[in-house]
């Protein structure tokens, strides 16, 4: 299966969670936003949720400042 990650082709070979994508890209415990198919899913539903087969996913990083 394939899906786009910031715009980037990646290959799995299955169907992998929000937070199993998290973790194999080592973003773990990081303040994060992902995005798929350009609906924000909530941090609360990242495990429950698979990607599928075409979903293109952006996750964004938080970055503080002032």
């Amino acid at each position: 299966m394939q899906i786009q990650l910031n715009g980037d082709p990646r290959a799995f070979e299955a169907e992998p969670t929000i937070s199993e994508l998290i973790a194999s890209l080592g973003l773990t415990g990081r303040r994060i936003a992902v995005e798929v198919n350009e609906e924000i899913v909530p941090r609360s539903q990242h495990d429950e949720t698979r990607l599928a087969d075409g979903d293109r996913v952006e996750i964004v990083h938080a970055i503080g400042g002032g």
